[in-house]
């Protein structure tokens, strides 16, 4: 119930939807309810026209359904003794066709209201979700199967949308149907209506046991989605590396194992569901035949009291209270199913931030002094091992300090801490004798470009790639940074110039263009502050010199951080850091290290900086 409501929090304003939707809804029924009740003065002019005929004083006026039924009825006598029963029955089917109209018109009108509200709350939903996801810490990501977010993203969103956004109109409307529908069959026949209101909590008690199996076979359903979405994710992504081992048949045979699971589930949780509605059609059948028994046992008795007309009218109007309630029955079912993915999406958009933003955040608008890390330690689960420890290492504005050391060292997670990607546990790093966790982290990362190992482009132009992050860049200060990237001469040689796009991920590049339109961003950004991760470990030679010369281009005047792959990177830096499992072992400069014939000097020897 928590998460339903939360769902339709999501569709304020309230005041925009619910009056004009219950004020149609309740003249919808009104309108529906007197569709049924003409039924009895029909099969009266067509079988009992001598008790109209002699209704021949108009009743007084008062509120109440007597009333309404006693007028309508002295009109129709008045009729039939003046024009005949052909022009009554005209009578009654205009009136019958009227009612039917403004009965559907008024419920279109309110399935209209209803729709704009669903679209809104699922419009409302998807930007929070992707809103949340994109303000993730990024220690989140590694602890969760892509999959299970697309999943989540996509399916559980639509599953919400069908199963229980869809269902609104059965839970706010059918309520009002049933209310009305029984106020009339207690009006027309107390007695019956109360024996017919005696099988309904058995009706209730085993419909209730359907749905609620519902829930634990829709939470296995949807969790192998999320894998199922995973294999398809790895299959895209690593199509050429799954080609290239010829292992076609091995991740079709795991997804295959997957799929059939879920088939499986999905079967069951499909059968129970559908099991709900025959069910409750049958019981409501079985009613049905007990309250025709019983009310013609009382007719028998001459205890109905009523005509047999108005008793068709009872049994029509007992009908209209099964339809309602074998569509609540299907929508409670589908609600049920529906609110795990609810539950799922909710679980995403209740995580806690990993960073924390001060209340009392100092902003942060240039960069004067030092970088200083200070006693800092790292680990990235509470319970896991420490990968930095006791890290202290102070970079002086403007200068180039280059972190080298072997794979595991522990070199990309030192640097990312100074954008805050993570948050330290022990120990702080210092901006200009200030805690970086005291600033605003917006204006933090706003001092600061990365590029890194691989170059992360989006489906989209060049021109906006270089762009990203920024509006109303122009045009010369987009090709300006490309020049200082070493990128223009390629750029211009494309199809459409700048306005290429360059695919997914910038598959239409090579590895080198992907790196300098990288390059030209983090130029175009103009950081004081630059953070290179491997940016030339992944390109050839030929590349490699062009990259490198953007590179020295991008960190004039800057404070750089190097994470060091060769050395034609790092040999001109102004402090070289060497680590070792997590901690420093070595610093200087390279002819420093190199003179003194320690790790660095190995390193350097095997050509090696993982």
């Amino acid at each position: 119930m928590k998460s339903f409501l939360r769902i339709l929090a999501y569709g304020k304003p309230y005041g925009k939807y619910w009056p004009p939707y219950f004020f149609l809804s309740v003249f919808s029924v009104l309108f529906g309810i007197a569709n049924y009740a003409l039924i009895a003065p029909l099969l009266s002019v067509l079988f009992e026209p001598q008790t109209l005929r002699g209704i021949v004083e108009r009743p007084e006026f008062s509120l109440s359904v007597t009333y309404v039924k006693e007028l309508f009825q002295y009109y129709l006598g008045d009729i039939m003794n003046s024009s005949g029963v052909l022009k009554a029955l005209i009578y009654v089917c205009v009136i019958l066709l009227i009612a039917t109209f403004l009965s559907n018109l008024t419920q279109y009108l309110s399935q209209r209201i209803l729709v704009s509200m669903r679209t809104t709350i699922m419009q409302n939903l998807r930007s929070d979700l992707f809103r949340k996801i994109s303000r993730l810490h990024i220690g989140y990501f590694h602890n969760q199967r892509k999959g299970d977010i697309l999943s989540s993203i996509s399916n559980d969103v639509n599953e919400v949308q069908n199963s229980v956004a869809s269902s609104f109109h059965v839970i706010f409307r059918e309520p009002l149907l049933i209310v009305g529908f029984l106020s009339m069959l207690f009006y027309m026949s107390p007695r019956l209506t109360l024996v017919t209101l005696l099988t309904l909590p058995v009706s209730a008690l085993l419909i209730g046991r359907i749905t609620k199996a519902l829930r634990s076979g829709a939470e296995v359903s949807q969790g192998l989605l999320g894998k199922i979405v995973s294999h398809f994710e790895e299959a895209i992504s690593g199509s050429r590396i799954i080609k290239a081992f010829n292992a076609q048949k091995y991740v079709q045979g795991r997804f295959e194992t997957v799929n059939a699971s879920h088939r499986q589930a999905t079967r069951r949780l499909y059968n129970r569901q559908e099991l709900a509605s025959p069910l409750s059609e049958f019981l409501g059948i079985g009613v049905a035949a007990a309250i025709l028994f019983y009310g013609g046992w009382l007719q028998y008795k001459g205890e109905l009291g009523m005509s047999w007309p108005s008793f068709v009218v009872y049994i029509g109007f007992y009908w209209r209270v099964l339809e309602p309630a074998k569509a609540i029955t299907k929508a409670y079912a589908s609600i049920r199913r529906g609110m795990v993915s609810g539950e799922r999406i909710f679980a995403i958009l209740d995580v806690e931030p990993g960073i924390k933003k001060d209340p009392r955040a100092l902003p942060l608008e240039t960069f004067s002094k030092t970088i200083e890390y200070r006693n800092v330690s790292f680990k990235y689960s509470p319970g896991g091992e420490y990968v930095l420890n006791h890290i202290d290492l102070t970079i002086p504005k403007g200068k180039v300090v280059a972190l080298v050391g072997p794979s595991g060292a522990g070199k990309t997670t030192l640097a990312d801490l100074l954008p805050r990607f993570y948050d330290v546990h022990e120990g702080e790093i210092l901006l200009d004798g200030t805690d970086i966790r005291k600033y605003k982290p917006k204006d933090l990362i706003g001092l600061m470009g990365v590029v890194t190992q691989e170059a992360i482009l989006f489906n989209d132009t060049i021109a906006n790639n270089i762009s990203f992050g920024t509006e109303n860049v122009p045009g010369e200060e987009i090709e300006r940074a490309a020049r200082i990237a070493n990128a223009h001469e390629f750029i211009i040689c494309m199809p459409e110039g700048y306005d290429t796009n360059i695919g997914d991920r910038g598959e239409k590049l090579s590895g080198g263009q992907r790196q300098r339109i990288a390059i030209a961003r983090a130029v175009l950004k103009n950081p004081p502050i630059l953070i290179l991760d491997e940016a030339t470990s992944a390109l050839d030679t030929e590349s490699e010199r062009l990259v490198q010369d953007a590179l020295t281009q991008l960190m004039k005047n800057r404070t750089s951080v190097i994470i060091a792959h060769r050395l034609s990177t790092i040999y001109n830096a102004d402090e070289i850091v060497v680590m070792q499992k997590g901690t420093i072992v070595e610093r200087g400069t390279h002819q420093e290290l190199m003179d003194k014939g320690g790790m660095y000097k190995h390193l350097c020897d095997l050509q090696i900086f993982v």
